[in-house]
């Protein structure tokens, strides 16, 4: 029974449950971003280069014969997958930047000190007196 209760303390602690919602919500993001960055990123960016797509280019190694299917280096998905990371990276970043600055700013903002209540000035004032008759001779 001990190994069972150990399990049952390290699954019901807040970093697992955080953890694991945290990795859905990442996933869900995952997609966001991919058609983000495949139907509104990429569709501009093929217009401006002449509609080049990457992935099509690769290097045949071997031929297909009979029933064995042809070796190919397909470099070009790489290039593709390079180029949409770096789309993906500088999005993130600039996401993070917009936000990062908005904290800045609200750092930023001066906060005025309070305003000492009538008691608090009182306070102050008989403190004052009270300090200056101990330093008369």
């Amino acid at each position: 029974m001990g190994v069972i209760s150990e399990f049952k303390a390290f699954a019901v602690k807040g970093n697992v449950i955080d953890m694991a919602v945290g990795i859905i919500i990442g996933a869900a993001f995952g997609k966001i971003v991919t058609s983000f960055v495949g139907d509104v990123v990429m569709p501009p960016i093929g217009l401006l280069i002449g509609g080049v797509d990457f992935s099509d280019l690769a290097i045949t190694l071997k031929a297909a014969e009979g029933d064995a299917p042809a070796v190919v280096l397909a470099y070009g998905k790489f290039i593709q997958s390079l180029i949409d990371f770096i789309i993906v990276a500088f999005a993130i970043f600039m996401g993070i930047k917009a936000i990062n600055q908005l904290k800045r700013e609200e750092a930023a903002a001066p906060s005025l000190p309070p305003v000492p209540s009538k008691e608090e000035e009182l306070l102050s004032e008989i403190r004052d007196l009270l300090k200056a008759q101990n330093n008369q001779p």
